[in-house]
């Protein structure tokens, strides 16, 4: 196994330590700040392991396959956590609401959907820009979430900082990933309906 796929592994081991660290029942010192680390660990390798494959021409099936399947099982099952968590903790100062997950995790499916079916005719479909500032959001909504359960647990100081603004920019970065990921699922879905409206 090369490289990029071990990182490509390590994402799975790295999202399952992350579900541990927020919802583990006996009491984990500092478990937001460490669930912040993991996570911004796991989306650090989805980056290292695509740049390493291309720039040394290691692109494998595995890694076609497993790395989007990756990507999406951390940013889902983070989603979902946060509307567990959101039900378990009702002070929390940004909730998630289950409807906003279900858009997100909707869209993933059926774009996965979308690719299998064009696969299955011998095309290729991209990654366009639109998806790619839709994945960038959700890592930045899920890290601002992450701050805003995680800056209770570090230094007076350190809370100060991010007191007055977080809770206002994690509340923006959700709903405007939100937006993201709808109107990118449906811009994909429209430009290329070709593929599932050909034998209609």
């Amino acid at each position: 196994m090369n490289l990029p796929n071990k990182l490509t592994v390590s994402r799975f081991v790295l999202t399952a330590f992350f579900l541990w660290a927020l919802f583990w029942p006996t009491p984990v010192p500092f478990r937001h700040t460490l669930a912040l680390i993991l996570f911004c660990g796991a989306s650090f390798t989805d980056f290292l392991d695509g740049k390493i494959a291309r720039s040394r021409n290691l692109i494998t099936n595995f890694g076609i396959l497993m790395d989007p399947l990756a990507d999406k099982i951390l940013i889902c099952s983070a989603f979902v956590a946060f509307v567990e968590s959101t039900h378990l903790h009702t002070d929390a100062p940004v909730k998630v609401a289950a409807w906003m997950v279900i858009i997100i995790v909707a869209r993933e499916l059926t774009i996965t959907g979308l690719r299998l079916l064009a696969a299955s005719k011998g095309v290729v479909l991209a990654a366009e820009k639109f998806g790619k500032h839709k994945t960038i959001s959700q890592i930045v909504a899920i890290i601002a979430l992450l701050v805003t359960d995680a800056k209770n647990e570090w230094w007076p100081w350190l809370q100060k900082i991010f007191e007055g603004w977080s809770p206002v920019f994690t509340e923006i970065s959700l709903w405007l990933t939100v937006a993201l990921t709808a109107s990118s699922g449906l811009i994909y879905l429209w430009r290329n309906r070709g593929i599932y409206l050909s034998d209609v």
